[in-house]
This record gives C-alpha cells, structure tokens and sequence, in this order.
C-alpha cells in the first residue's frame, strides 16, 4: 500500500514523498521524470513489491506539494532533498533508479553518495548537455527542440513557454495524454499508453503544475545547465537503459552515458521507446539488484 506524505526539507523547505512497495523490502529511491511530481500507481508498487524492494519517491522542489528553491538548481544540488529523504525513514544503504530526467538524478547519487548508494540505474536519461562527442538536440522532437531551445535563453524566455505550451499539456485528462504530447510519443510509446497508464501519466502531470509553472521551469534549466557533479568520480555499478524508438531523450544520449559513465552496463534496444522501456521495469529491478548485491 503506497502513503503520501510531507517531511522538512534543506532550508525549512517540505519535500512530498510517496512510499510502497514492500515494506521491509531494501530500499529502492526512484527519480520520477520531467515533468511529473508523485502519483500512485500499482503497476509500479506491484513490481518494486514484487522485487523484494521498499518503493520511496518524492516531488522535486516546485512540483506537487514539495516548496520551491529560491531559484533554479542543477541536478546534483537535488542529492540534498534525496538525503532528506532517506534520512526522515531512517534508511541507510540504498538502490536508486531514474526515469527520463530522473537519470541524472539517479547518477548524482551514484557520484555524490558512495557510501550509502549501492547501484543506480538510468532509464531513458539525458546525458549532459555540453557532452564531448554529443549533438545533444539530434533526434529530438519539435516540441523538445522548442522547448530546450527556449532553455537556453534564459529563465525568463523559458517560463513563458512553460506556461503557454507545458502546463496546458500538464493539464490534460487521461484520454487526452497521448494526443497531447504530440511528436513525442512514437508508435511504439503510443502502445504502451493504455487506460491504466494514461490514467497514472495525467495524475502524475497534473499534480506536477500544481504549483504553476516553477517546477517545470526549473526542471527545464537544469537540463541545460552544469550537473554540478563529475560523472567520472562514479565507482559504484551503474546500468543504462535506453531505446532507439525515442523522440523525448534520443537514443544517443543512452549510448554516450554507456561509454562514458566508469563500468557502465549498457541496455539498448532497437525497438524500445521512452514510454514502452518502463514496461521492462521487472528486468530492471531484478538486473539492479545484481549489480548491487542485494
């Protein structure tokens, strides 16, 4: 059974954490994606459960119910409201996965905590926006070439997009999910948007504008921003997952993550896309637990 609930946060800020899975389960920390904040959904409780794994999420800062920063961060800075967390539950060691822009969250843990996470897995990632080697736009579809083009101007430019293009999409009802997110969603992902999952995509979109357009902005920024941790000071085992069928985080990302992140094992499939690749989450969670001697 999953609970939601408000702990303090850095700063006398509140976090929203959402818990589940299996109770006296190790403990799994999960980065949602960008944008989203926290939403039950028992297809994922039932696989963390089922795992053998304790579930614990949280809305980043500006989304859901959890305070916003003063301003923009990177993404290591939000290894402090994941510190916060685990601290609250009195948890100790831990495994930690990352969806979307969740993965470079997961991979702060991994640099920034090495004493307490045990492996990370990244699924659908983005990989640093000024990486060697990496056309960071190519593949993308128009509404994200829009998007982190608006990015890349400033906080000002981009929160106006924010609020004419992505909260009228945070907004949308279920059987609208999949025609909102226009050329986002290839084939493969509009498949894998059944009434179920459209159902938990619109709860967990709606509940991140719940605060307008801040959290979504900063999420945004940071995309394009310095991580604020180095990827080669990484030294606990790491997976990456990742999809060819991808127009949100195009397949090149996953693959430079796989080459670039120390000992990295690399999950790339030809036929997977952002959506559809959280349909292997059973494989994911059973691999992470072997990497991480569970």
């Amino acid at each position: 059974m999953t609970a939601v609930f408000e702990i303090p946060g850095p700063e006398g800020r509140s976090i929203e954490v959402l818990t589940g899975g299996d109770p006296d389960g190790f403990p799994l920390l999960f980065h949602v994606g960008s944008p989203s904040a926290v939403a039950s959904y028992a297809a994922v409780d039932d696989a963390v459960a089922a795992a053998g794994l304790r579930y614990i999420t949280y809305s980043r800062p500006g989304y859901g119910r959890s305070t916003p920063r003063p301003g923009p961060g990177r993404y290591g800075d939000d290894v402090a409201e994941s510190v916060a967390v685990l601290d609250h539950l009195g948890i100790g060691e831990f495994l930690t996965a990352g969806w979307s822009g969740g993965g470079p969250r997961a991979l702060a843990c991994a640099a920034l905590l090495p004493a307490r996470c045990r492996a990370a897995a990244t699924l659908a990632g983005v990989a640093p926006y000024t990486a060697d080697g990496l056309d960071w736009f190519d593949g993308m579809a128009e509404e994200n070439l829009a998007e982190y083009g608006a990015a890349e101007q400033g906080p000002q430019v981009y929160e106006r997009l924010v609020v004419e293009q992505i909260l009228p999409m945070l907004a949308a009802t279920p059987d609208q999910i999949a025609d909102a997110m226009g050329g986002l969603v290839t084939p493969v992902d509009k498949a894998m948007v059944t009434a179920d999952f459209a159902d938990w995509m619109s709860r967990t979109f709606n509940h991140a504008g719940a605060q307008g357009a801040v959290g979504v902005r900063d999420d945004g920024l940071a995309a394009v921003a310095p991580w604020g941790f180095d990827l080669a000071d990484i030294r606990v085992p790491v997976s990456v997952w990742q999809g060819r069928q991808d127009a949100m985080v195009p397949y090149a990302h996953g693959a430079w993550l796989a080459a670039h992140v120390p000992g990295a094992r690399a999950h790339l499939f030809e036929e997977e896309g952002h959506l559809s690749l959280f349909a292997r989450l059973d494989e994911i969670l059973t691999d992470l637990k072997r990497i991480g001697r569970v």
